[in-house]
């Protein structure tokens, strides 16, 4: 019989190593890594935050500068319409549809 026999040769497979020994959650090195990696998606998180906070605050800057500018127009509307509209109402017959200067009236 050979020195060599498959029956008593051991391959790389066989060699008893310490890493057997110590699993995953209770390796020290394997806890700081998670850590770290947690703490940068924290970091990741807070500036995505400040971000979408600074987003909604130009939204709502925009907005406000949007309802100025709409009341400022309804005024100045509002204001033409009273200065055309003349000092006594004409009187019309029934049924009449006629579009005055502030919009559409219909009298039914």
């Amino acid at each position: 019989m050979s020195v060599y026999s498959s029956a008593s040769s051991k391959g790389l497979g066989s060699i008893r190593t310490m890493s057997d020994l110590i699993s995953e959650t209770s390796n020290p090195q394997r806890k700081y890594l998670k850590l770290a990696m947690l703490s940068m998606e924290r970091v990741r998180r807070d500036k995505e935050r400040r971000s979408a906070q600074m987003r909604v605050r130009d939204i709502d800057r925009r907005a406000a500068e949007i309802d100025v500018a709409r009341r400022e127009l309804l005024k100045s509307a509002h204001a033409e319409c009273d200065l055309e509209q003349p000092e006594q109402e004409v009187r019309r017959p029934r049924g009449s549809h006629e579009q005055t200067p502030c919009g559409l009236k219909v009298k039914y």
